[in-house]
């Protein structure tokens, strides 16, 4: 196989598993009640988790409570959920044309890189503002550095794509 070849299923391969990563992380955010009430016998008290990871099985707690009581009084609440939802899959759509044809889409990869970089002091301001312990903060901006790489990744090899045509 020559270089192109491997670059272009690179390019493809990485932006795919990018598109599926985005859509399943925002889809997620819909079924928020059914997913406390399978993790909590799981993480919650009471559990083997909990006397090993005492704070988070805390903070999964009173994530449960907020959703299971606002959600069951006031259900439009989960509205936002299901638009945070809409968010992630139309941004994945946008990827498509990157996919279809990288070099001239290349601006799409580069605005998930910014998207993925204001990840970052996104989660530490309204964190902060929104009293989320740390260590949550943490695990919602890995979602940023993580996505970064493959994006990176896809990012350099248009650019060698461009050189070699």
């Amino acid at each position: 196989m020559n270089q192109k070849v491997i670059l272009q299923s690179r390019i493809r391969f990485l932006i795919i598993f990018f598109i599926c990563a985005l859509a399943a992380s925002g889809l997620t955010a819909i079924p928020l009640q059914w997913e406390l009430k399978t993790l909590l016998p799981l993480f919650g008290n009471g559990t083997r988790f909990s006397s090993m990871f005492p704070v988070l099985t805390k903070w999964l707690e009173l994530i449960n409570t907020g959703i299971q009581n606002g959600y069951g009084q006031f259900p439009f609440l989960a509205y936002g959920t299901d638009w945070l939802a809409f968010g992630h899959i139309a941004i994945a759509i946008a990827f498509i044309g990157p996919l279809r044809d990288p070099i001239k889409n290349i601006w799409v990869i580069e605005f998930g890189m910014v998207a993925c970089f204001l990840i970052i002091p996104w989660a530490l301001i309204f964190g902060t503002i929104r009293n989320i312990p740390f260590f949550w903060q943490l695990i919602d901006m890995s979602f940023g550095v993580i996505g970064m790489i493959p994006l990176w990744i896809v990012r350099r090899d248009i650019l060698r794509l461009t050189s070699e045509a």
